[in-house]
């Protein structure tokens, strides 16, 4: 199943380099988007390079999910496809 990274995520003042936003095609609750938690997910780079990560929490009320990687993510990572396995 694949995921589009929209933005980093972060507050205010503070932005974490490691969680990402990302939107599920088809998910449009809360409560579908709770069935992906803890799921792992692997982002490639253009250059064929993988981060792996896992979906760590539900973000706001109309399916979004929270992803958490193992170390920063690029800015080029917005806008690019992530794969979230089932």
């Amino acid at each position: 199943m694949e995921a589009l990274i929209t933005n980093f995520r972060g507050g205010k003042h503070t932005k974490y380099n490691n969680h990402m936003i990302a939107i599920v095609e088809g998910v449009v609750s809360r409560e579908k988007a709770r069935d992906l938690m803890t799921k792992p997910v692997v982002w490639t780079s253009p250059a064929g390079k993988q981060i792996k990560g896992y979906v760590g929490n539900v973000h706001g009320n109309k399916g979004a999910l929270r992803l958490i990687f193992e170390k920063g993510m690029p800015g080029q990572a917005i806008g690019t496809k992530v794969e979230v396995s089932e």
